[in-house]
């Protein structure tokens, strides 16, 4: 089942030109045989975060939001508080998986990492930091097989139709 997926990067400084994590994430969205419906930067400011995922999460046709960028510590990185503005859920598991498969390859320095995801209006949204190596530790080490329908014993994609369930 192809998943349909809209890509936001936040940052002061990269373009598409030069936003090597976007690009990794639109290259394995495409080798998992999924859609990219939508892909966005915006300034790492909560207003435009919150405007952006709040149009995302009213289309019909969107399945899973990606955020890349904002998920540190400094002052600027407010990612994680923009999408708990938005969010019906909580989804705790993935911080402490993503922090896990992150040591593996960045040692201590995972614990610097807020990467997050949330449910919100039946769509899943993904907080992953702007670095190179942590999403491709997200994707390879979690999204790639939550995003799979064929995954055992469970994945994200059966759940869809149950989301919105009251």
């Amino acid at each position: 089942m192809k998943v349909n997926i809209a890509l936001l990067t936040v940052t002061d400084t990269r373009t598409f030109d030069n936003d090597k994590s976007g690009a990794i994430l639109v290259e394995k969205i495409k080798l998992a045989n999924h859609n990219l419906l939508d892909r966005k930067i915006c300034k790492d400011n909560k207003d435009d975060i919150v405007l952006i995922l709040n149009e995302w999460i009213k289309k019909d046709n969107i399945d899973v939001i990606i955020t890349t960028g904002g998920t540190g510590l400094t002052g600027r990185d407010i990612t994680p508080e923009a999408i708990d503005q938005i969010a019906d859920k909580q989804i705790p598991g993935f911080g402490e998986i993503f922090r896990n498969i992150s040591l593996k390859t960045v040692g201590t320095s995972a614990i610097q990492s807020r990467a997050s995801a949330v449910l919100a209006n039946g769509k899943y949204i993904f907080a992953l930091p702007g670095s190179s190596g942590g999403v491709t530790d997200a994707w390879d080490g979690i999204l790639k097989h939550q995003l799979d329908i064929n995954h055992k014993p469970c994945n994200f994609v059966e759940l869809f139709p149950r989301l919105k369930e009251k």
